[in-house]
């Protein structure tokens, strides 16, 4: 057996597999931080795709804390019937359930939480939430210090009245616990500050006391062991609070690394395409040989041979899977029939649009964040000839979603699957990260394993206008053939993209340009459905999805391939 889908215990709690979903801020709370259905829906999908542990967002103990908008809330007793609503649903979903506990601390402002921000020094912090704004904190009094660690425990003590399993204290990626662990943050010359075991203190005081109030639910510590700038924690420390952190009571430990100051970019926290898969894991496998609690690794473990691998050889008992969830919902039971998965890009679309105020989504995963909206799928196509005129990412995404329930073939006129999204990895940039060939032809690649899994033919090197007899036997036809560049630029793109030249310094800077790079993705292409649409016959259903229906960026035209194959939009 695939040793990820063995069980395992955390504490008290035995958890069904090894795949943790990690706190992702989804935005899909009210505005005051109650559960909503929308919220519900979302975690459902990841239940019902065979996670073994879902984490609830980080929920602040304290109102000073929330650190973004519609974040979900637990510093009172009134979200207890929201959260007892969702720990019920994820268990009878099969799945246990955990919160992670995390204080914004100095990463927050008072049009936020509505309170005076606080951190262990009053010195200034860069917080961006929809704006950018530089706050300067209220430093921590002892007593304060104090509250703050009361505040933690009355959370932990909802949270087992909520009826979640576990609780995860936040001390990692420059929240207040991780605020007190970085010099740079952290000038105290009291008992919380200087030495490491000082600046240690407060993390793993809140720690025992929340061990100590709630003994019968699993208490996870989730700690960024590498700040990655100077005057930021190093890994020598943070491996040392890791240990201090098993022997003071936590049940796992949740090995991450990064800080919004980390340089060269913040981007780190979540490692984006240009940097390698697994880059924290060796973290994680130093401090699992320090320890006799169970270790939890994240970041970029996506990919199933890796994810097992990871926890084959020692280095990890647990795979957290953040993105990768957000992507693919049923990442754990596609892995158990032997199924290609849905890859996540690590574009960091989810995060950087979440962060400019928008509810969480994805890009390959049309229905993240929108979960009410698929519940009827009544219109979905059933027990009918399909035809996809295009193998780019919206026509592979439709076959793919369709194909249980119906006889597909999908029509490229190139050798290969992909389209223009093969050439995506090749700009100096997709979306606001350094792009990279190897995440796209990745997820390219499974999706077309995925079709072909679900016995979808492929006729490559055809040209249906060029036989158009070929679309004869077909009850629909999908035309999902994107979009083509104006201005005689269908030559020079695809020259620029594949000699290299988009990547020269001149190049690079200008399509840095937000302007620039939309007018590419919009003004510079039009829609080719039109022309597609004269092949179809009297009686023929006609669905028009992507880029063929209007140019636009990737995460549009695959939205409509979902909501095309699930919902039945034409």
């Amino acid at each position: 057996m695939n040793i990820l889908l063995t069980p395992v215990r955390i504490g008290p709690v035995e958890i069904k597999n090894r795949i943790v979903m990690p706190p992702m801020t989804t935005r899909t709370a009210d505005a005051e931080g109650f559960v909503t259905d929308d919220s519900v829906a979302y975690y459902m999908a990841r239940v019902r795709g065979g996670t073994g542990l879902i984490t609830v967002e980080m929920a602040s103990p304290e109102k000073c804390g929330r650190h973004r908008r519609h974040e979900v809330g637990i510093y009172d007793d009134r979200f207890l019937p929201g959260l007892t609503r969702l720990v019920g649903e994820i268990h009878r979903g099969g799945a246990k359930a955990s919160i992670q506990l995390g204080h914004g601390g100095g990463h927050t402002r008072i049009d936020i939480c509505g309170e005076t921000p606080i951190a262990p020094s009053a010195i200034p912090h860069p917080v961006y939430e929809t704006t950018f704004e530089t706050i300067v904190p209220e430093e921590m009094t002892k007593p304060r210090i104090a509250q703050t660690i009361a505040a933690h425990v009355a959370a932990a003590l909802r949270a087992q009245k909520a009826g979640f399993d576990c609780v995860e204290i936040h001390a990692a990626h420059g929240y207040l616990i991780s605020q007190f662990h970085a010099p740079f943050e952290n000038r105290r010359t009291d008992d919380y500050g200087g030495s490491l075991e000082n600046r240690a203190r407060f993390g793993l005081e809140i720690l025992r006391a929340v061990k100590a109030a709630v003994p019968g639910i699993g208490v996870i510590y989730r700690l960024s062991v590498e700040d990655f700038f100077p005057g930021g924690l190093p890994f020598s420390e943070g491996r040392q609070i890791a240990i201090w952190a098993a022997e003071s009571g936590a049940d796992a430990l949740h090995i991450s690394a990064g800080h919004y100051r980390s340089l060269p970019s913040a981007q780190i926290v979540l490692p984006p395409m240009s940097m390698p898969d697994a880059p924290f894991l060796d973290f994680a496998a130093e401090v699992k040989k320090q320890v006799s609690v169970p270790v939890i690794a994240v970041a970029r473990l996506g990919d199933p041979a890796l994810a097992e691998s990871a926890v084959a050889t020692g280095k990890t008992d647990f795979i957290a899977l953040g993105r990768t969830l957000v992507a693919d919902p049923q990442w754990v039971d596609k892995v158990s029939r032997g199924e290609p998965i849905r890859r996540c890009l690590a574009c960091n679309t989810c995060i950087n649009e979440m962060r400019g105020g928008a509810r969480i989504g994805c890009v390959v995963n049309g229905a993240a964040g929108r979960e009410t909206l698929f519940v009827d799928q009544t219109n979905k196509p059933h027990a009918e000839r399909i035809a996809v005129i295009g193998a780019g990412p919206a026509g592979l995404t439709y076959a793919s979603l369709v194909a249980d329930d119906n006889a597909m073939t999908v029509f490229e006129k190139e050798a290969r699957a992909g389209g223009s999204f093969r050439y995506a990895g090749k700009a100096p940039l997709f979306q606001e990260v350094e792009a990279s060939e190897k995440s796209f032809e990745r997820y390219v690649n499974d999706l077309v394993g995925a079709c072909g899994k679900k016995n979808v033919v492929f006729r490559f090197n055809t040209d249906v206008t060029a036989t158009p007899d070929l679309l004869a036997p077909f009850d629909r036809i999908v035309i999902a053939t994107g979009a083509a560049y104006r201005f005689g630029l269908g030559a020079v793109a695809p020259w620029a993209l594949d000699s290299g030249a988009a990547r020269l310094p001149a190049f690079a800077r200008m399509f840095s340009s937000s302007k620039l790079r939309d007018w590419f993705y919009y003004r510079a292409r039009q829609a080719t459905g039109e022309r597609f649409k004269t092949l179809a016959r009297p009686g023929q259903i006609v669905t028009v999805i992507g880029d063929a229906v209007s140019a636009g960026k990737s995460k549009q035209a695959i939205t409509s391939a979902f909501e095309a194959a699930l919902l039945g939009k034409a």
